[in-house]
């Protein structure tokens, strides 16, 4: 009995030290004078390029703002009290630049008192600017008269923007359709108070499906009866004096849209039953038709609960769906519909086809065109031209038809790998219509389409030519190679060849330019300075090396500045990845570094450390290649270790590390990755694994480009599962997650379980669960907490 009581007693002490009462810390000075800077303001530009808006945030929420009263239900996180997404990120301050003037204006008339603005929208004339504003009893909307700066408040503080923006403009820019609080809003429940009238039941059918694992779900009746008292909205007009007027009454609203014409209005809607395995974006809808007055024209659509899904990425749901309006035309609709039942796995020679429906949207649609892959996507033209999209993702192919809308003829533009990106064609330009929506610009049957440029050789932005009838295309401008890289921002003008760019370089922050692709004259527009004046100095490069197999790599190699080349010494190494899966060797080895790109140091990768003297190898490539019938996944652990060895050897054969101090760290998929590393191979002295998921079982219907369940490889889901190799783990390892990480299969519970396996097959791990944050981290208090934890565990293992 004595031996038992002094063991109890000395588990009880382990248990105890294994814990530690820890205050958020800050890191070093090095970091934190990187870490802690001011953001640069955002940019957003009006449709008729004139103006240009600045908007300012605080680098930083903090754990307060994370604090906030939250409701987690049916896949949503929602403030109450704000009646919005709990995510939603606010800005305080705000700027206008007229472009073409050097006048930046910031004083405006009537603004509210410590803004918390967001949903900035310019109206369809560009003379005003729309934005909510958030205080602790709500959101209200607010306007500004950009000719005068005056801003008005148009409403009371009671918008609800849970399920869809909490407001748009109507086409003629005379006033907004707002979703606001229903007066008779009821209290919320509190499950844990309220008695339960019966158990929580659920069934099945008996059909097969493949559901990923979802979090915030709803629970029990209470959850549904808090779920539907959130998102039920009324409908108003709301005019530029602020004159109210009813439109729809309370409903849980999902999509408001408005016919290029302004005449009619399509509404789609949430109805029961509700579910407790799947989002609300798989629950029952409906999508009507309303005019003007808000007389329902026609319901066009309805959606049952989907709860059951076919297997496979390339599968979708049966019936209708992809409703939107024609750009190109008043008011005709736009659907597709599934000819295979939406099943990836059914044979059938047509997949998709794209409809149209007109006036008074009922009957058949119209065919436009059949797809023998899946429906990707319509840019519509005029009557004679869109270009239809098709993928396929098994294949990873992505195919571009060039179709005639009345006569349904069609010729085949585009047939690519869609991860083939130095042959990525680039995006079609569109252009602002007579109708005030967005369709493709066409002058005398050509279209311009505006592409990134990737190449071997850098990045080269370009506009092209494409001749619609012939489908030739011709080259008219492509950005001149220069110490500064240039990124084509929007394309203003096609007729006098006015750009939007941008310029920057690895010091220089990116600054917008007015250029004109023809003369080649260019006009700055911003100023914006290099907030990270500490790294002007780093050195840069992009490393290319190769695989054991053949397969081309990349990644960007940062040295500290005032690295001595000549005396060469052997630095620790950083190195950041994510895994990436791939169908070919060709295009798995395609790189997107840019030694010319702004280096914006963040949480998110190690490039804060080249300022304390370590070699970083940030977004090292890691390629996961299952060509033909073979998956990615087949052969994953021998694809990342030899990926890791490879960039290991191509540092290390440039004399600038101590192979022996080299540390591996990732986020999400990255952390799976570091975990597998560290258990697989003895090529790390350290591992920092963030918000990760280690228990593949537990995401037993897929998980990230896996599409097989564990029903169908057992081995598989237990060899990709780092939590089964835990017992291998010998290496230092620093598992950071959010304590409220909201992922799909990113559960805070992956990190905890896969800790306690460590610690008690003696692994050397710690733990860190930073409060309140989600999948990726926001407060300023955890960041900076997250820095010093990690600045610690890589001086302990690395530095000593």
């Amino acid at each position: 009995m004595k031996k038992l009581f002094y063991g109890l007693l000395l588990l009880a002490s382990l248990q105890t030290q294994a814990q530690e009462n820890i205050t958020f810390q800050k890191p070093s000075t090095e970091i934190l004078a990187l870490a802690d800077y001011v953001r640069p303001p955002q940019i957003k530009i009006s449709s008729d390029r004139n103006w240009m808006l600045f908007t300012f945030r605080p680098t930083y929420k903090s754990l307060a703002d994370l604090g906030q009263e939250e409701m987690k239900l049916a896949g949503l996180r929602i403030n109450p009290k704000t009646n919005m997404e709990s995510s939603t990120i606010f800005f305080d301050k705000i700027a206008l630049k007229k472009i073409g003037q050097n006048m930046e204006f910031s004083d405006f008339t009537g603004m509210p008192e410590k803004a918390a603005m967001a949903n900035f929208v310019f109206s369809p004339d560009n003379k005003r600017l729309a934005f909510s504003n958030t205080n602790e009893s709500g959101t209200a909307l607010f306007v500004i008269d950009l000719a005068t700066r005056n801003v008005k408040q148009l409403t009371a503080y009671n918008l609800n923007g849970t399920l869809t923006a909490p407001f748009q403009w109507l086409r003629n820019s005379s006033g907004l359709l707002i979703t606001s609080l229903p007066k008779d809003r009821a209290a919320l429940l509190d499950p844990s108070k309220d008695l339960p009238t019966g158990p929580i039941v659920s069934t099945s059918d008996g059909k097969v499906s493949q559901l990923r694992t979802y979090q915030d779900l709803l629970k029990n009746p209470q959850d549904e009866v808090n779920f539907e008292t959130l998102v039920q909205s009324n409908l108003e007009l709301v005019d530029l004096d602020g004159k109210i007027s009813s439109f729809k009454d309370k409903a849980i609203y999902t999509g408001i849209s408005f016919s290029p014409d302004g005449e009619y209005v399509m509404i789609t809607t949430i109805a029961k039953p509700y579910s407790y395995v799947v989002p609300v974006s798989s629950f029952p809808q409906q999508v009507r038709i309303y005019d003007r007055s808000g007389k329902e024209i026609a319901l066009v659509n309805e959606t049952a609960l989907t709860e059951v899904m076919p297997k496979g990425f390339s599968s979708t749901r049966s019936g209708k769906r992809a409703w939107h309006w024609r750009s190109d035309q008043p008011a005709t609709l736009a659907y597709v519909e599934a000819l295979d039942g939406g099943d990836a796995n059914k044979p059938a020679e047509f997949r998709d086809a794209l409809y149209t429906l007109s006036y008074p949207y009922n009957g058949a649609g119209k065919l436009i065109f059949k797809i023998k892959d899946r429906y990707a996507g319509v840019t519509w033209g005029n009557d004679k031209y869109a270009l239809i999209n098709s993928q396929w993702y098994d294949t990873r192919n992505a195919k571009t038809f060039v179709v005639n809308p009345s006569s349904g003829e069609s010729k085949l533009l585009h047939d690519r790998n869609s991860q083939d990106v130095y042959n990525d064609p680039g995006d079609v330009y569109m252009e602002k219509n007579s109708l005030g929506t967005y369709s493709m610009y066409i002058d005398k049957d050509k279209a311009l389409f505006v592409g990134k440029g990737f190449t071997k050789n850098g990045e080269f932005p370009f506009v092209d030519e494409l001749d619609l009838h012939s489908l030739k295309k011709k080259r008219i401008y492509t950005a001149p190679a220069s110490e500064l890289q240039e990124r084509i921002t929007q394309l203003v003008n096609p007729k006098t060849g006015d750009l939007l760019i941008s310029l920057q370089s690895a010091s220089i922050y990116p600054n917008y330019f007015m250029k004109n692709m023809k003369s080649g004259k260019q006009v700055t527009l911003t100023t914006l300075e290099n907030p990270f004046k500490s790294l002007e100095k780093v050195h840069k490069e992009i490393l290319k090396y190769k695989r054991n197999d053949g397969v081309e790599l990349s990644g960007t190699l940062y040295l500290p500045a005032g690295y001595d080349f000549t005396k060469k010494e052997k630095l620790p190494l950083l190195m950041w990845a994510y895994p990436r899966e791939y169908k070919d060797k060709n295009t798995a080895g395609q790189s997107t570094a840019n030694p010319k790109e702004f280096t914006f140091p963040s949480y998110g990768s190690f490039i804060y450390w080249v300022s304390k003297g370590y070699a970083v190898l940030d977004n090292a490539a890691f390629p996961i290649v299952g060509e033909r019938t073979k998956e990615p996944n087949d052969t994953f652990i021998e694809q990342l270790v030899a990926n890791a060895e490879a960039a290991i050897d191509a540092v290390d054969h440039l004399g600038y590390i101590d192979r022996k101090k080299v540390a591996v760290g990732g986020h999400s998929y990255g952390a799976f990755m570091t975990a597998h590393l560290l258990s697989n191979s003895k090529l790390f002295a350290a591992g920092i694994a963030r918000s990760g998921a280690y228990n593949r079982t537990l995401t037993p219907f897929g998980f990230q480009s896996e599409q097989r369940n564990f029903w169908d490889d057992p081995a598989l889901y237990m060899t990709m599962s780092p939590f089964v190799s835990a017992d291998r783990m010998k290496t230092p390892l620093l598992l950071i997650h959010g304590g409220a990480d909201n992922n799909p299969g990113t559960f805070t519970l992956q990190t905890e379980r896969y800790f306690q396996a460590l610690k008690n097959l003696g692994a050397p791990v710690r733990m860190v669960i930073l409060p309140r944050e989600a999948h990726g981290y926001v407060a300023k208090e955890n960041i900076f907490h997250l820095l010093w934890e990690q600045d610690q565990f890589l001086e302990k293992y690395l530095k000593k």
